[in-house]
């Protein structure tokens, strides 16, 4: 699979995704386990998500030029 989540989007989505599973552990709440989500999509750079709106928060990707 073709990475779609860019480079802030991926820093978001780890500390988001840490600070959710901390809660949960703190809280003693199975909610914790949606942190792992965006721990896992930001580990994997893969948003199932993004995929149908073909979105991409990866910078553009410099265009090939015809020969």
């Amino acid at each position: 699979m073709e990475p779609n989540v860019g480079t802030v989007d991926r820093v978001i989505r780890i500390v988001a995704g840490l600070a959710v599973i901390g809660a949960g552990v703190y809280y003693q709440s199975w909610w914790g386990a949606v942190g792992l989500v965006l721990l896992l999509t930001g580990l994997m750079r893969v948003c199932p998500g993004y995929m149908p709106f073909r979105m991409s928060t990866c910078g553009r990707k410099p265009e090939e030029k015809a020969s």
